[in-house]
């Protein structure tokens, strides 16, 4: 019997390994399934706990995407391992062990073995009873978890079993565990030396050189590191060095220096920068793969350039105000035939103003010249009840400048947005989100604080630009940054909006949540009803954005409210984990989809963002941008940068300036594309245009370049297509039944299938 319970006990404990083998032996990897169950109970961090009738999850995506939508509230995580000792023998530096797991929206207890080790990022070293009703810090779900316990530490079980225990609780959006590092290991070389890649862009010289500047830190306290930096750029489709580089570092206790290497490459050619630090003393190695941008979109032509809308939607007697976004080597003269009596066009900016009294139709034919030429395009004008007719395009502060936004940054950014030119491709918006609200007077109107100390000339002067602005509120008493919310002064807020110039409203559920915890389907949408009412009464024509995070499937009922575009997932986050999730998962939406009736998966993560006052370059990889801007304009979602308009690179704006691939987001018919073709390694999507042609983007899964079928049946295509690579604004040719290209690792392509009626 005993030599049962003993084969019986080998057995549990070789089944521990296999499933945390990992390729390295000095790693014990976590990212295999783990036991789930929503609700709260301190026993279940228990190592004895029987667990065996929980349910498994994932650890690498959250709940929200595994069965679990719309649950906010606790959660519970449970996995058992074996931590070898042999760990300590094969790692160099042995003196502390680390944890990872992944990232937590939003917040967190982690128990090993039944003993609190760590919460919301920080670990707890000393022995504390955790309270069973934490305090729920908001928004900490872009800190990472890595829990850092000694070596001797008596609440790790060397060479046996080990309990991890996480406790989660979600305030709204996705919940739960998410990310990419899930693991046990001990400290090591790559934690004590830090690459840092993020703090400045690639910049691509006039002399078709390439720089990118980078800094290397010791991030010890006590230990001197001296080695090998090697720096190599390879071309990304054959491997091939276009860039070497090796030199001897040396570095103190936190000491940071910063180095540099400048290549030679064609700008729209993929490559990779390779950076490896090697230790003198072990001979250990870190190393890091940076892609470099590649730059696809063609320089503008000198000859005009109609851009941006060919619909515009406008309520009887509201202002009107229209930019004719154009490009052309300057000056530009604007002109309009058959404008509608009650608006005026100023020549010289392209900027239409004014008011119509009666709800109709009108066509006019707008025409952009300048000393080399002109073109002309017609703009359908909608005097009607609903407005934002194609997605709205423009920027807003909160994934740069968080609560951190002010008078300044905003006016500073109204000026980027002209100066860069993003204004002339139909850039339009310049929105305050969280941060600039103080309190209600006495006469229940609503104050900005010391911030934003004349909003009402802030309107005007971002008017004066040819741009609009917008604002941010919430329906409880407090907004998610604990500022001013709007719960009972909706009508007063709606009317200062309509008095300052406001075009734009974010209306973001947060504190409501206290007011209806548990919300059935009418409470969901009463809030934002009592506010659709103020609005309709404010005689200015607002966007409403409906920021509630897809709770009750809002795109089912947002219309219902007068909601021009809504949320339709929690906050994005400059990683593919959080963009392929959210981007992907937009099929069940697509119905909806209207104009002036849009998804909204969130903003673009694109430039410098940070969402406070310290910015960095986003971590999304060029390929991954691409998919970004091509996913979201095939799902005609609103197009908000997010980035610092100030510090915009060649890249980002490139990518931003891409008139064939706005005019899919901007297609006047409002059809949001679907999911045509789904397997593990990519997803095809098309989108119908008015003109009759299909967008069709091809995306790439993986972390290695492949190559995508499409068969055009999926679509419905007959017949012979042209097809026109929208990157590169450039044709490519005839295709029938069945074409397929090559997609860079998470890249996406976008094209355009157009039909030839000549079927010869």
């Amino acid at each position: 019997m005993k030599k049962i319970i003993l084969l019986t006990g080998i057995i549990a404990m070789l089944l521990v390994i296999s499933c945390n083998q990992s390729k390295e032996p000095n790693i014990v990897l976590l990212d295999s399934e783990w036991k789930f169950k929503t609700g709260n109970d301190l026993n279940w961090a228990a190592q004895g706990f029987d667990d065996s009738s929980w349910g498994t999850i994932d650890p690498k995506n959250t709940w929200e995407n595994q069965g679990y939508k719309g649950y906010n509230g606790y959660a519970w995580y449970r996995c058992k391992t074996l931590i070898r000792s042999s760990l300590k023998d094969q790692s160099k530096i042995t003196d502390s062990l680390q944890i990872f797991l992944g990232k937590i929206d939003d917040c967190d207890h982690v128990f090993l073995n039944g003993e609190l080790i760590g919460e919301n990022g920080r670990t707890i070293y000393e022995k504390l009873q955790p309270a069973d009703d934490y305090i729920k810090q908001h928004g900490l779900w872009n800190t990472d978890r890595r829990y850092l316990l000694a070596q001797n530490d008596p609440r790790i079980h060397w060479d046996q079993e080990n309990l991890i225990a996480v406790r989660c609780f979600d305030h709204d959006g996705p919940g739960g565990m998410f990310g990419k590092r899930f693991e046990i290991s001990m400290t090591g070389l790559r934690d004590r030396l830090k690459f840092d890649f993020a703090s400045s862009a690639f910049v691509y010289n006039p002399d078709t050189t390439v720089t990118k500047s980078f800094t290397v830190t010791n991030i010890t306290g006590t230990e001197r590191l001296k080695g090998e930096l090697k720096i190599e750029a390879t071309l990304s489709d054959n491997g091939i060095s276009i860039y070497s580089n090796r030199s001897i570092i040396e570095l103190s206790p936190h000491q940071k220096i910063e180095t540099s290497a400048t290549f030679r490459k064609n700008m729209a050619v993929p490559a990779a920068l390779r950076v490896t630090f090697t230790d003198a003393a072990t001979r250990n190695k870190v190393t890091e793969d940076v892609e470099v941008p590649y730059i696809l979109t063609p320089e503008s032509p000198s000859e005009p350039r109609i851009n941006g809308a060919k619909i515009f939607g406008v309520r009887p007697w509201s202002p009107f105000h229209f930019k004719v976004a154009a490009t052309g080597k300057p000056p530009l003269k604007y002109t309009a035939a058959d404008l509608p009596e009650g608006l005026v066009l100023n020549p010289e900016t392209g900027l239409i103003t004014g008011s119509l009294k009666k709800k109709g139709e009108f066509v006019v034919k707008l025409t952009v010249e300048n000393q080399l030429g002109y073109a002309e395009r017609d703009l359908k004008i909608i005097v009607g009840d609903v407005i934002s007719l194609t997605p709205p395009m423009g920027w807003n502060s909160w994934n740069c400048w968080g609560l951190s936004v002010s008078d300044k940054k905003v006016r500073q950014s109204a000026d980027a947005m002209v100066s860069s030119g993003l204004i002339n491709h139909g850039w339009s918006y310049i929105n305050i989100d969280d941060g600039w609200e103080d309190t209600h007077d006495k006469n229940g109107n609503i104050l900005p604080n010391y911030k934003f100390p004349n909003m009402p000339g802030l309107c005007n002067y971002v008017h004066s630009l040819g741009l609009k602005i917008g604002i941010y509120s919430s329906p409880g008493p407090k907004t998610c940054g604990g500022y001013e919310g709007s719960y009972g002064f909706e009508a007063k807020d709606a009317q200062n909006y309509a008095s300052w110039g406001i075009d734009y409203l974010k209306y973001d559920w947060c504190s409501y949540g206290n007011i209806a915890p548990d919300p059935s389907l009418d409470q969901l949408k009463k809030p934002y009803k009592e506010m659709k009412h103020a609005l309709r009464k404010a005689n200015r024509d607002i966007h409403y954005s409906l920021c509630q995070y897809g709770m009750g499937d809002v795109w089912s009922w947002g219309a219902e409210v007068d909601g021009n575009s809504w949320r339709t997932t929690g906050d994005i986050e400059d990683t593919w984990e959080s963009l392929s999730s959210i981007g992907f998962s937009q099929g069940p939406c697509s119905p909806w989809s209207a104009p002036g009736r849009w998804n909204d998966p969130d903003m673009l993560v694109v430039g410098m963002v940070g969402w406070g006052p310290a910015l960095r370059n986003t971590r999304l990889t060029p390929g991954e941008q691409y998919t970004h801007l091509s996913l979201w304009s095939l799902l005609a979602a609103p197009l908000l940068i997010g980035c610092d308009l100030e510090k915009l690179d060649a890249f980002t704006l490139n990518l931003l300036t891409n008139d064939e691939v706005i005019a899919v987001n901007q297609d006047p018919l409002g059809k949001q594309a679907v999911l045509i073709r789904k397997c593990d390694d990519f997803e095809v999507w098309a989108r119908d245009l008015e003109d009759g042609s299909v967008a069709v983007g091809l995306f790439n899964k993986t972390e290695k370049a492949l190559y995508v079928p499409v068969e055009m049946i999926d679509m419905k295509l007959e017949g012979k297509h042209a097809m026109r690579d929208l990157w590169k604004q450039s044709d490519l040719g005839i295709v029938r039944d069945h074409f397929e290209m090559k997609v860079l690792p998470h890249g996406g392509r976008l094209v355009l299938l157009k039909p030839k009626f000549n079927q010869n």
